[in-house]
């Protein structure tokens, strides 16, 4: 499930800055990095599964391995974690309500974050 219209989609900023606001909000990135992009992943376990909201980022200039790389966000999405496929992002799958309005809440804070340093898609 792609999160549409969330306005986070084309906000850039230098990677330092990316990863402190993601990181304030529970979005990391172990290893979800290669020379040219970025993946931040906030992991849930709940009964019904385990999920995991996800916001892509690709460089637009610079380097994610030497830190310094400017990256734009792409659009989020939240996935179910099947063992041993790994993450789906089918728009068949019936994620809980509770789990898709607090994933909306983490983005728009990362919003609101990004606002406060002038950032804004």
């Amino acid at each position: 499930m792609y999160f549409e219209n969330k306005t986070l989609e084309n906000i850039t900023a230098g990677q330092e800055l990316l990863v402190s606001v993601m990181e304030k909000n529970g979005l990391e990135c172990h290893g979800g990095w290669d020379y040219d992009r970025m993946t931040f992943d906030k992991r849930f376990d709940l009964r019904e599964g385990r999920y995991y909201l996800r916001v892509f980022c690709s460089a637009i200039s610079g380097d994610v391995g030497n830190r310094s790389a400017v990256l734009k966000i792409n659009k989020p999405a939240l996935g179910k974690y099947y063992y041993p496929h790994g993450v789906e992002y089918d728009e068949d799958e019936v994620f809980p309500v509770h789990l898709v309005k607090e994933c909306e809440e983490i983005l728009e804070n990362v919003k609101k974050d990004f606002a406060s340093f002038g950032i804004e898609a």
